[in-house]
């Protein structure tokens, strides 16, 4: 199984960016797809998560700190997890990752989900 982030970069505050992970070597409709993020010197947090779905998925659910910002989808014929990013600020300035949950609930918890992909760095300049 492999995850594939990619998108990350640096981008000004109040700018967007749109991250995306592409996974392989599963079946990716079944999986539950999140979004960690970890800054320098600070503990791994949740971003977002989405369940999983027919052809978009389901249910999302956002950590209260990018609710109203960020957006997670899903393309499961395109097997690729997104995150769209907008109105970035400093605050956001982190390696994100994405991981896959074989189950049908979105978790919050990083060791809940069993494949991780490398991060993506992103940047935002005050």
């Amino acid at each position: 199984v492999q995850l594939q982030a990619s998108g990350g970069g640096l981008v000004e505050a109040g700018g967007s960016l749109r991250l995306s992970c592409v996974a392989s070597g599963l079946t990716f409709s079944t999986y539950v797809m999140g979004w960690f993020r970890q800054a320098p010197g600070k503990e791994r947090e949740f971003v977002a998560g989405t369940s999983r779905g027919v052809w978009s998925g389901g249910t999302t659910y956002y950590a209260d700190s990018v609710k109203g910002r960020f957006t997670i989808s899903r393309d499961n014929r395109l097997n690729t997890a997104n995150l769209q990013m907008n109105s970035l600020t400093p605050e956001d300035t982190a390696a994100y990752y994405c991981a896959a949950k074989a189950s049908t609930r979105i978790a919050t918890i990083w060791d809940d989900y069993h494949y991780w992909g490398q991060g993506t760095q992103v940047t935002v300049s005050s």
